[in-house]
C-alpha cells in the first residue's frame, strides 16, 4: 500500500457515482503525464503516430496543454476501456498547481472504475477526501477560507448561499481578514518599539494612539461577526416550525409555501401524527420547514409522541409560526401553545382569512397576546407572498449593516468561532490599554488576536486543523 505523501500522484472519480452522460476521472501529480501517455490512444493520426516513442508522445501532449484531445483509453494490458475526451494541464497554472489530467468518459459506474483502476495500477494512489483542493491550498492557489468555500459552493441550495460562497471563493473574506491583520502588524510594531525604546514623555499619547487603533480594529471585527448568524442560515437553512392546535391549517400552510401537496390535509383533528420536514427556497434563502403535530392533551399514544416531537421542533427552530384558526375564538389551548413559543422568535398567523365570518382578528390577538398578527388563507394561498416577505425581513435583520452584509458574509462555523475569540482578545487589550497596563501584557492579547485571524485563512493553522478541514470534503474535490 502506497504511503500518504504530498508528492504522490493522486487520482479519483470527480463526478457523482451513477449513470450519466459524462463522468470525470481526475489525476494530479508528477506522474500524471507519464500515466496518460500509457493509457491514451488519440484519434488524431499525427499524434497517434508518436505513441511508439513515449518521450516524443509526452512532448506532443505537453504542447496541447489545456486542449481537449479525443481518443480512447486502454488498460494496462492494452484493452480498450472507453472513448474519452482528455485534457492535460501543465503546471503551475492548474487547479492544484501540479501536473493535472482530466479524463471525460461515459458516465457509467463500470467505465469510470475501470479507468481509475488502470491509473492506480500504473502508479497513482487514491486521493483522500478533498486532497485536490488541499494541494491547491498547499501550493498557494487558494488560502484556507477560499478552499472551504469550494465545498460551500458545491452544497449551496439557493442563489443567496451560492453568492456567499462565490464571494468567499473570490477572496473577499480573506482580503478583509488580511487588511485587519495588517492593522494588527502596524499596532504590534508600535507596541514593540515602545517596549524596546520607552519614552516616558510621550507615554500618555502613545497609550491613546494604541487605544484608538484597537477600537477601530474591534469595530471592523464586530461588523464582520455580525454577519455570522445570517451566514449560518444561508449555509444550513432557516429552521421554521409551524405549530398550533389540531386542524387549524398547519399542513395547508406548509403545502402553500411548498406550492405542492406534501402534507395530508383533512378535516379530522390529529391527522398529522409526526413531524414532516421539507427544504425550500424562499427568495434565495434556504428554509427547512417543519409541519408539526397539533399540540394538545391526548390519550392517544401515537399522537402523544407526535406532540413531544412538536415541542422538540420548537426548541430547535430559528423561527416559529403559531397558527390560529380564524373561524374559532382564541381559547386556553392557543394560550398554552403560545406559552411554549413566546421566548422564541415567532410570528402569529391567523388562518382561514377567506371565511365570510371570522371569530379571531388581529385586534383579538393584540388583546390576548399583546402582539401583531397576520391574516393568511393557506388553502387559497392568500397572504403567502406576505409571509415570504416576513421571512426575508427576519433573515435580513440578522445583519446590522445591509450594505456590508451584501458584500461579505461569514458562513463558516470555524471562522465564526475564531473571529469571536479574536474579538474577545481585542476587548481584553482595550481594557488593559485603558488601565495603562504594561505594554508587554497588551502585546500578548494583540498578538493572540492576530494569530487567531491567521487561522481563518490558514496562515497560522497547524497541520491537524488543515487535515480536519479537508476531511469534510467529498472525494475527487
Amino acid at each position: 500500500m502506497l504511503s500518504r505523501d504530498d508528492n504522490d500522484t493522486i487520482a479519483a472519480i470527480s463526478t457523482p457515482i451513477g449513470e450519466g452522460g459524462i463522468g470525470i476521472v481526475r489525476m494530479s501529480g508528477e506522474k500524471s503525464l507519464d500515466i496518460l501517455a500509457k493509457i491514451f490512444i488519440p484519434s488524431n493520426q499525427a499524434l497517434k503516430d508518436k505513441i511508439k516513442n513515449p518521450e516524443v508522445f509526452k512532448e506532443e501532449i505537453e504542447k496541447k496543454s489545456r486542449m481537449l484531445m479525443h481518443g480512447r483509453i486502454r488498460d494496462e494490458k492494452g484493452k480498450i476501456v472507453d472513448e474519452a475526451l482528455v485534457s492535460y494541464m501543465k503546471p503551475p497554472t492548474t487547479y492544484t498547481g501540479e501536473s493535472t489530467v482530466e479524463i471525460n468518459c461515459h458516465g457509467g459506474i463500470v467505465p469510470l472504475r475501470k479507468i481509475l483502476k488502470t491509473i492506480l495500477t500504473l502508479g497513482a494512489r487514491p486521493a483522500d477526501r478533498g486532497e485536490f483542493t488541499k494541494r491547491a491550498f498547499l501550493n498557494g492557489k487558494l488560502d484556507l477560507a477560499q478552499a472551504e468555500a469550494v465545498m460551500d459552493l458545491i452544497s449551496a441550495k439557493t442563489d443567496d448561499s451560492y453568492d456567499a460562497a462565490v464571494s468567499q471563493l473570490q477572496g473577499h473574506l480573506s482580503e478583509y481578514i488580511r487588511d485587519i491583520r495588517s492593522n494588527f502588524v502596524d499596532l504590534l510594531v508600535q507596541i514593540t518599539v515602545n517596549i524596546d525604546y520607552p519614552d516616558e514623555d510621550i507615554e500618555e499619547l502613545m497609550y491613546s494612539e494604541i487605544l484608538s487603533k484597537l477600537r477601530q480594529i474591534l469595530a471592523s471585527l464586530t461588523e464582520l461577526s455580525d454577519t455570522a448568524e445570517r451566514g449560518r442560515i444561508l449555509r444550513e437553512g432557516l429552521r421554521i416550525a409551524i405549530v398550533g392546535k389540531p386542524n387549524v391549517g398547519k399542513s395547508s400552510l406548509m403545502n402553500a409555501l411548498l406550492y405542492e401537496d406534501r402534507a395530508i390535509v383533512t378535516d379530522i383533528p390529529g391527522t398529522t401524527r409526526d413531524t414532516i420536514e421539507e427544504t425550500l427556497d424562499i427568495r434565495g434563502i434556504p428554509v427547512v420547514i417543519t409541519d408539526t403535530a397539533g399540540i394538545r392533551e391526548t390519550d392517544d399514544v401515537v399522537e402523544k409522541i407526535g406532540v413531544e416531537k412538536s415541542k422538540t421542533s420548537i426548541n430547535s427552530s430559528d423561527l416559529v409560526f403559531l397558527i390560529l384558526d380564524g373561524g374559532r375564538e382564541i381559547d386556553d389551548e392557543d394560550m398554552e401553545i403560545y406559552e411554549h413559543i413566546k421566548e422564541k422568535n415567532h410570528l402569529i398567523l391567523i388562518n382561514k382569512a377567506d371565511l365570510p365570518e371570522k371569530k379571531t382578528s388581529p385586534e383579538d390577538v393584540s388583546k390576548r397576546f399583546g402582539e401583531e398578527s397576520y391574516f393568511v388563507a393557506a388553502k387559497s394561498k392568500e397572504g403567502i407572498e406576505a409571509i415570504e416577505t416576513l421571512i426575508q425581513d427576519f433573515v435580513n435583520s440578522k445583519s446590522s449593516d445591509l450594505s456590508f452584509r451584501e458584500s461579505l458574509t461569514v458562513t463558516n462555523v470555524r471562522h465564526k468561532v475564531l473571529i469571536e475569540d479574536a474579538i474577545s482578545s481585542v476587548r481584553d487589550a482595550v481594557i488593559a490599554t485603558e488601565m495603562s497596563q504594561p505594554l508587554e501584557l497588551i502585546e500578548i492579547d494583540v498578538n493572540h488576536a492576530y494569530e487567531l485571524l491567521g487561522e481563518v485563512i490558514g496562515e497560522t493553522s497547524t497541520g491537524d486543523i488543515i487535515d480536519k478541514v479537508f476531511e469534510r470534503f467529498c472525494l475527487g474535490k
